[in-house]
């Protein structure tokens, strides 16, 4: 059953694969003796998926955006960690990880915006825009 969620729903798909490339990523900052930034990206590059998992048994709709604008913050989160990767002296190649990065902050950011679209709160909001 949670195979067959997984594998229809992109989002939770993509951040499970992302999680996992993470994992390996920062055992091979850990061989390097990169500590700080392997433990930071580890949480939040993981985070992502956790709070998309989470997301998928919200209490209301209020509560599913909230779970899926924290993903998106710890996606940016993560997207700073890759860029201090990237320019790091020595670094391990993470252009993988950041594409992937970009791949789903694209799609919360869908999610994000047909999520309030459909609000009905922001469709009674419009009618009292002067």
């Amino acid at each position: 059953m949670q195979k067959e969620m997984i594998d229809s729903n992109p989002i939770l798909k993509l951040s499970i694969e992302f999680s996992l490339l993470v994992v390996d990523y920062c055992d091979r900052l850990q061989e390097l003796k990169r500590f700080t930034i392997s433990n930071q990206l580890l949480r939040s590059g993981t985070s992502i998926g956790a709070n998309c998992f989470e997301a998928q048994n919200a209490e209301s709709k209020a509560d599913f955006i909230h779970k899926i604008k924290i993903a998106a913050k710890e996606a940016d989160e993560t997207q700073y960690w890759l860029i201090l990767c990237e320019r790091s002296v020595n670094n391990l190649d993470c252009a993988i990880l950041a594409e992937k990065l970009t791949e789903i902050q694209k799609t919360l950011n869908k999610i994000l915006g047909s999520s309030k679209r459909k609000s009905p709160i922001s469709y009674l909001l419009s009618f009292f825009i002067f």
